[in-house]
Formats: structure tokens, C-alpha cells, sequence
């Protein structure tokens, strides 16, 4: 299966970036202009609606349509696991609908003094059986602009100017 990875180092504390990855503004304010995100709803685990803190177990339902080209495209995403520790922390989520056959999106955060090293890993598999395989070698240059300005947004909103 195939896999990308993006690491990033932040010039602000692991609480503070942290923090910005636990709440649905934190998504909505990485997530660039032309993926066209619209967040539809947040789910607790109990299934009542609530967009406070993503816990394991919240599920995001949502659409996009990158560059405002061809139909939107519906995502449910499922926060699997979450846990924070004094010098790291990480949380899990996967696609329980949308685009892809898979997708497992690792996020994780290490503290580096009053630096943060963010790193993220999506495990996935694109559509279309032995054709998506084939093209999943190439993904990576597909994700790479989105998570370059995901991790260039969380910077900015993080780090003391």
C-alpha cells in the first residue's frame, strides 16, 4: 500500500500546536482555499452532533471540491485514536467514505524544545482495483502541494510573529 509522509518543524510549543489539531477550526483553517472544504456535520461518538473537541471516535462528514472542478466530493472521517503525552502526541483518522479505497492519516506532534516536529503519514489506496494501484505509486505528488500549505497554514497560525 502506499504511503506519503510530510515532516515540519514549527517554532511553537507542542500544547499550542497540539491544541490547534484538537478542535474543527484547527481543520477548517489548514485545509487551503481551493479544496473548497464545507464541514456538513461532527459527530460525537454518542451520535449527537457537537463540533467542541475531536475525540477517538468523532466522526467529520464533509465535502470538498478541489479547484471548484467537477462534483463535490463527500469524506466522512473517523477519528480513530488520540493520545497526549508530556513531550508527544498523535491522533488517527480514517476515511469511512469518500474518494479513496483507503486512507489512514497518522498525525503526530514531538516536542523539540519550544519547537514542535510535526509529521504526517497516509497509508492509502485510490479507486479503480489494479488501474488505482498503479497510479497510488504516484500519489504522493498529488498530496504534496495540500500538505505542503497544510503544514505552511499551521505554522502561521501557531508560531509567534
Amino acid at each position: 500500500m502506499p504511503v506519503y509522509q510530510r515532516r515540519t518543524r514549527v517554532a511553537a510549543p507542542l500544547e499550542r500546536v497540539w491544541e490547534f489539531h484538537s478542535d474543527i477550526s484547527g481543520l477548517e483553517a489548514l485545509t487551503p482555499e481551493w479544496m473548497n472544504l464545507e464541514i456538513v456535520a461532527v459527530r460525537t461518538p454518542e451520535g449527537t452532533d457537537d463540533a467542541a473537541g475531536l475525540v477517538a471516535g468523532t466522526e467529520i462528514e464533509m465535502s470538498m471540491r478541489p479547484f471548484g472542478v467537477g462534483p463535490r466530493q463527500q469524506w466522512v472521517s473517523r477519528i480513530l485514536d488520540r493520545q497526549e503525552g508530556e513531550t508527544t502526541a498523535w491522533f488517527r483518522d480514517d476515511m469511512v467514505g469518500g474518494p479513496f479505497r483507503k486512507w489512514v492519516h497518522t498525525h503526530r506532534f514531538a516536542a523539540d524544545g519550544e519547537e514542535t516536529i510535526i509529521e504526517d503519514r497516509v497509508e492509502y489506496e485510490l479507486p479503480f482495483g489494479p488501474l488505482g494501484d498503479a497510479a497510488g505509486l504516484f500519489g504522493g505528488v498529488g498530496f504534496e502541494p495540500m500538505f505542503r500549505e497544510r503544514h505552511k497554514r499551521t505554522k502561521a497560525a501557531v508560531e509567534d510573529r
